[in-house]
């Protein structure tokens, strides 16, 4: 592939809501630019762009892919990301590397949760977005509705620039509104025909062109002037009011078209070269790394850089996709990573379609390129000029909330799955992973099921680790609600010394979050000064193994108040037993119940869900807090709930909401299980113990 200047590059993220037809969409557009020779078919695992095994398997796109192509003297970067609520940090990382988003509906299905996710996603940016109906040939497809839904959902801006020619079986073709021409589509084949508009179309296109020559006088002041003064407007005109309200994302055009099918597909890539913006066209903020002050670049400046994807392979190490914001790069220099303050040696820069791998020679401002083995960089990463450094905003990533434990299937794996874990947190910004200092359990989070699923295939296949997911267990912790006075007497007679240990002990409960008092108060010498440790050490490693469950006990007052000792036969162990005995003796007498781990959540829904959420939580044991409208038709609900209640929480909220509820949640304090759920805790833990034994 040739060089190309920022002026002749075209930078467009795919989104959709999975289904919609994404890949289909890039490949059929692959097909018609020449950068492929066959059009490939997501159900039999051909597409370019869903090459990983687990994407095959499940015929759904999993992870970004770039997909350049060559189209009327420009490059078009494609990218492709996936459509499932699960990966949502591949395409925020997707959206921050591209200058517009081309959305695509499906013709029978119109706007759907992720569309409008991703939608507000590129808002969020202020990236230009064109809509594309696909799947026109579908059955139950209708164009016209899927357009009245997108304004109702995204504003007036959205204008239709092609109609379909018929619908499901009796779709041929499309008409281009702004030149009032219909193509006919030859079945499967990249040519078409140009024709006349069909008679019974006509009127509906003259009402289509009018409302785009509306459109297009609004993004320009001198032409709306023309436009109410009754002036008719050129052609010329026309599409200049539209790119200039196009590039400020208040007009957004409406494609249409069969992906499978082959319809639309050339003039989709015109419309993409002609009505989308070039990536230099406007700077870009970014801040110095020592002052903070803003800094500004054009294309034209030295260069700047954004990590915005990696992925970790164990054959070809990191690749690194790369989006230049400035300046140039080239084979064999050097680079410096502003926000790891340490400088990289680049080798070999390439660019990816599906998984080819092409080399360039030099890459301009506004390209999309991949390097391989960075060894500090990561994603979100800003790398720049080291004499003109400048740093960007990070990628913004939602905080991932579905947890589950993870342990290797085969002994001897353990060392193995660190790495593993290590280098699959590199490449995804949701996916973390911790130890439960408490339940000595390793913790792997993500967005969903599905996706640490899709982490544990990755991690056989990448790293020949096998491993089991489960749910976590819950932190529980004992405490005790009475007093009691207790003794402990360790008296073993053998060959030789024996053991002579002999405690008196006061149990009291303190107050939540005081963790553990000990208090000696011998006087007189009945256990001599130098035993006191091994008392408060027999102690703690009783309240350390539970009495209840086998959980730690907490928020205890132990009180060393009387005892004696024998001078031969005395020893720090024996007492440490003796302490040991009083203190699960002591624990029986002294009311002792479990308590559990309550967080505090936050979910924001739509309003009309708040009811709904509501009572969900009150199933799991939730009290309400509070629950309030934050503005946009969202809600916010405040409330205490159960550890235990929360595991699988953000698959339900998304059952229930339809994937438009998120939530957050802190831990708040520990308080009394209830006795019917306490009972059974205790049992299972009996029976784990016998089994264990």
């Amino acid at each position: 592939m040739k060089e190309y200047k920022s002026d002749k590059l075209r930078n467009v993220g795919i989104v959709a809501h999975g289904g919609a037809g994404k890949t289909s969409l890039t490949e059929a557009m692959l097909f018609n630019s020449g950068a492929v020779n066959r059009l490939g078919r997501v159900d039999d695992g051909s597409a370019t762009t869903d090459f990983e095994p687990e994407e095959v398997k499940r015929k759904v796109t999993i992870s970004t892919a770039l997909a350049p192509c060559e189209w009327h003297d420009h490059k078009i970067n494609f990218v492709d990301t996936p459509g499932y609520a699960d990966f949502v940090a591949e395409v925020k990382g997707a959206l921050r590397a591209v200058d517009s988003a081309l959305i695509v509906l499906c013709a029978a299905s119109g706007v759907e949760v992720e569309t409008e996710k991703v939608w507000n996603y590129a808002a969020e940016l202020g990236l230009p977005r064109i809509g594309f109906v696909n799947k026109m040939d579908r059955e139950n497809a209708d164009f016209y509705s899927v357009v009245e839904s997108m304004k109702e959902k995204f504003g007036n801006g959205v204008v239709p620039v092609q109609l379909p020619i018929g619908a499901q079986e009796s779709f041929t073709g499309i008409v281009d509104v702004l030149k009032m021409k219909a193509y006919l589509s030859k079945k499967n084949a990249k040519e078409y025909t140009e024709a006349d508009i069909p008679a019974d179309m006509l009127e509906r296109c003259e009402e289509a062109r009018m409302a785009l020559i509306e459109a297009a006088a609004e993004g320009n002041d001198e032409l709306l002037t023309k436009y109410l003064e009754g002036e008719e407007l050129s052609d010329e005109e026309v599409r200049a009011g539209l790119l200039t309200a196009i590039a400020q994302a208040k007009v957004f055009p409406v494609l249409c078209g069969s992906a499978v099918k082959n319809i639309g597909i050339p003039q989709a890539l015109d419309s993409i070269v002609s009505f989308l913006p070039a990536p230099g066209t406007s700077s870009v903020i970014g801040y110095h790394p020592v002052t903070k002050d803003p800094v500004e670049r054009n294309s034209s400046d030295p260069f700047s850089a954004m990590v915005f994807k990696t992925t970790a392979d164990p054959f070809v190490g990191r690749l690194s996709y790369i989006r230049l914001f400035s300046g140039s790069m080239k084979p064999d220099s050097t680079l410096y990573n502003a926000t790891k303050e340490k400088s990289e040696r680049v080798g070999t820069i390439f660019t990816l379609r599906g998984k080819q791998q092409d080399p360039v020679t030099a890459v301009h401002a506004g390209d999309i390129v991949v390097v391989a083995k960075l060894q500090e960089t990561g994603t979100g990463d800003s790398l720049c000029d080291k004499d003109k450094p400048i740093m960007f905003e990070p990628i913004s990533y939602p905080k991932p909330m579905f947890v589950r434990t993870i342990e290797a299937r085969n002994k001897g794996d353990e060392d193995k799955i660190g790495q593993a874990l290590a280098r699959l947190m590199d490449e995804d910004p949701t996916f973390k992973v911790r130890k439960d200092v408490e339940t000595h359990q390793l913790l792997i989070s993500g967005m969903g099921e599905l996706h640490l699923d899709i982490m544990s295939e990755r991690m056989k296949r990448k790293f020949g680790v096998e491993t089991l997911l489960a749910n976590p267990k819950v932190p529980y912790r004992e405490t005790i609600r009475g007093s009691a006075k207790v003794e402990g007497k360790h008296k073993k007679q053998s060959g030789g010394h024996g053991q002579y240990g002999h405690v008196w002990l006061q149990l009291d409960p303190l107050a939540p979050g005081a963790e553990f008092e000990f208090v000696d108060s011998i006087f007189g010498g009945s256990v001599p000064r130098q035993y006191i440790p091994a008392v408060e050490k027999g102690v703690r490693d009783a309240l350390a193994g539970g009495l209840l469950a086998g959980y730690p006990m907490v928020d205890v007052k132990v009180t060393l108040t009387d005892g004696s000792y024998h001078t031969v036969d005395s020893s720090e162990m024996a007492f440490k037993i003796a302490s040991g005995m009083a203190l699960r003796k002591g624990v029986l007498q002294a009311k002792p119940v479990l308590l559990e781990p309550i967080y505090s959540i936050e979910v924001l829904v739509p309003e009309s869900y708040m009811g709904d959420v509501i009572g969900d939580l009150n199933t799991k044991r939730g009290r309400i807090q509070g629950m309030e409208p934050i503005g946009g038709g969202l809600g916010r609900v405040k409330a205490q709930v159960p550890l235990a209640e929360m595991f699988r929480y953000s698959i339900d909220l998304r059952s229930i909401t339809q994937g438009r509820g998120s939530f957050d949640m802190n831990f708040s304090h520990y308080e009394d299980v209830p006795q019917r759920i306490a009972e059974s805790i205790i049992a299972s833990a009996k029976k784990d113990k016998v089994e264990e034994a």
